[in-house]
């Protein structure tokens, strides 16, 4: 099984190494994102250990909860596409999700 990394995810994990070095710890930062990623490698060999996602409660929308944060992904057939990783006291709002699309 695949694993894909949307832009979205590329930036928080930016934004999260940027963060920690504001904050003059960038060694924390850099231990976040390493077992962040190493969190996801894990996905391929079991792709439905991450919950469904709350906001969304769709089998397909599933997260990690790598604390503080949350690596959502997308739980295809043939591949895994994490989409956002983001602190967990944040409410997740996907753009464009085919819920919101509905009417």
């Amino acid at each position: 099984m695949k694993i894909l990394i949307s832009d979205s995810a590329y930036t928080d994990l930016e934004a999260i190494k940027e963060y920690y070095t504001e904050e003059g710890v960038p060694h924390i930062g850099e231990q976040f994102i390493v077992s962040i990623i190493e969190h996801i490698e894990t996905l391929p060999a079991n792709p439905d250990i991450g919950r469904k996602v709350p906001e969304f409660n769709t089998d397909k929308i599933r997260e990690l909860i790598h604390g503080p944060f949350r690596v959502v992904y997308l739980r295809e057939e043939q591949s895994i596409h994490v989409v956002r990783i983001w602190r967990s006291e944040r409410l997740l709002k996907l753009e464009n999700t085919p819920a919101e699309n509905e009417t």
